[in-house]
């Protein structure tokens, strides 16, 4: 059996009943925003010191927000088609 433990905040939408993928679209919009500051960062020290390393960090970042967009996309894409099944089902009834 699978029990990870949601930090409070997630737990608490849980507990009130919201749906899965709105808690996952609220979570990954507050990630990508960390990750799009953590790339602005990355951004800043690669234009200051011109080290190799300091790219990777850069890339490292770059890639964070196009991993988080396109998980944010889907989770967006679902929200949509699970009302429209929902609203499909209420109108045949």
């Amino acid at each position: 059996m699978y029990t990870m433990e949601l930090p409070p905040n997630l737990q608490k939408q849980v507990d009130m009943g919201e749906s899965g993928t709105d808690i996952m679209h609220g979570e990954l919009k507050n990630m990508m925003y960390e990750a799009e500051q953590e790339l602005i960062l990355a951004q800043e020290e690669e234009a200051r010191t011109e080290e190799a390393i300091d790219s990777m960090e850069r890339k490292y970042w770059e890639g964070q927000c196009d991993a988080l967009a396109a998980v944010y996309s889907l989770t967006y894409a679902l929200a949509f088609a699970i009302n429209e099944r929902t609203q499909a089902r209420e109108a045949a009834r």
